[in-house]
């Protein structure tokens, strides 16, 4: 498949680390909340190797935040995501999918509760904000809602510990998953979250100030060269292997929570109230009709653009592949599929095209057991 460059505009937004990545080497970008986020440097494989061993430094400000402040702050943002927050406790961080009144994903964020009247949904790509907006006028809600000058840094890798303990010190490494504090560096606090879109480990920054952030982020360099420190980005390797779940990818708003595994994230049975709450109830009383599965194919690369149809043996549509990739872990093509009831069954075969070629696959877990 040919590549195309992207056409920058202030409509596709830069970063503060922009200049720094494109010296560093950055091989391709993709779109992800109307900004650049970078895809590549150099080839995937490598840069999943890497992940794996050692420790890198993102630019993930495309990553952007909503905040959501004021005295109905906590209805609002409870409204939006189908998971009880009445026990959240500030300095935390909550994967919370966040539903429409059909009870279909608009996003599935993490939202930090930064304080009793104040959130920030750091969000996949789409446009939560206006979706927000439009809540909070529907119900006339207290509340103030924008997005914050927010440029996150994430350092990842198994070795992302000891190069951020190396920097900000010891209590760094104190940090729960899924918790935040706030850590000086060279007079500027940065709310740093144990976080990040790998399984490798790692920890977020939320920068509020540019200059201040493009200072650590070189530093990062500086002090990560006894651990083998790289420039990198989320890996479409390793989120496949770790089944890390992409909006717009592997599920979007025709989707529901139920349909792509989300079940412990789902409170029917609590008091709190949230949209598409019935029809979630619904659902989950008559069963679902589609589920996204793993599934492995005997071959060894795809270019996957698209979503793709795939049929069984009697050439039936069971599903379509959604996200797809050779794994160095399997030896074959391995990828994230919603197949139709009832054909999740794990011991389901079936046939795919790629690239001309016939190719036999199986279904099977999203630990691709």
């Amino acid at each position: 498949m040919k590549n195309f460059s992207i056409a920058k505009s202030r409509r596709l937004r830069s970063t503060p680390y922009t200049s720094r990545i494109e010296k560093q080497g950055v091989t391709a970008y993709t779109i992800y909340n109307h900004m650049l986020l970078p895809a590549a440097f150099g080839s995937i494989e490598d840069g999943y190797n890497h992940l794996k061993e050692h420790v890198q430094v993102w630019d993930v400000s495309a990553e952007r935040q909503v905040e959501i402040s004021g005295k109905d702050s906590a209805k609002l943002v409870q409204l939006m995501t189908c998971r009880d927050l009445s026990k959240s406790k500030v300095g935390r961080c909550y994967y919370c999918p966040i539903i429409d009144d059909a009870g279909n994903l608009v996003n599935d964020p993490v939202v930090l509760k930064i304080a009793e009247d104040k959130w920030w949904i750091s969000i996949a790509d789409s446009d939560v904000i206006f979706f927000a907006k439009g809540l909070a006028s529907g119900h006339k809600f207290n509340v103030k809602i924008i997005e914050p000058t927010v440029d996150i840094i994430a350092i990842q890798g198994p070795k992302s510990f000891s190069l951020m303990e190396k920097v900000l010190g010891k209590k760094i490494t104190e940090l729960k998953f899924f918790g935040f504090d706030y850590f000086d560096f060279k007079g500027t606090k940065h709310l740093i979250a144990r976080s990040g879109w790998s399984k490798q480990g790692g920890f977020e920054v939320y920068v509020q100030n540019a200059a201040a952030g493009q200072k650590l982020y070189d530093h990062l360099f500086e002090a990560g060269k006894e651990f083998n420190v790289k420039p990198g980005c989320p890996n479409l390797i390793e989120r496949i292997e770790s089944a890390l779940l992409s909006y717009g990818n592997d599920f979007d708003n025709n989707d529901n929570p139920f349909e792509c595994g989300f079940d412990q994230y789902v409170s029917l049975d609590s008091e709190v109230n949230f949209l598409g709450k019935e029809k979630l109830k619904k659902i989950k009383l008559e069963g679902i009709k589609k589920k996204l599965m793993g599934v492995k194919i005997e071959a060894k690369e795809i270019s996957l653009p698209t979503s793709k149809k795939i049929y069984d043996e009697n050439n039936t549509l069971i599903g379509e592949l959604r996200s797809a990739t050779y794994s160095p872990q399997f030896k074959q093509v391995i990828g994230i599929a919603m197949i139709k009831t009832p054909f999740w069954n794990t011991s389901t075969f079936f046939k795919i095209e790629i690239n001309k070629k016939s190719y036999d696959g199986r279904i099977c877990s999203l630990s691709f057991t």
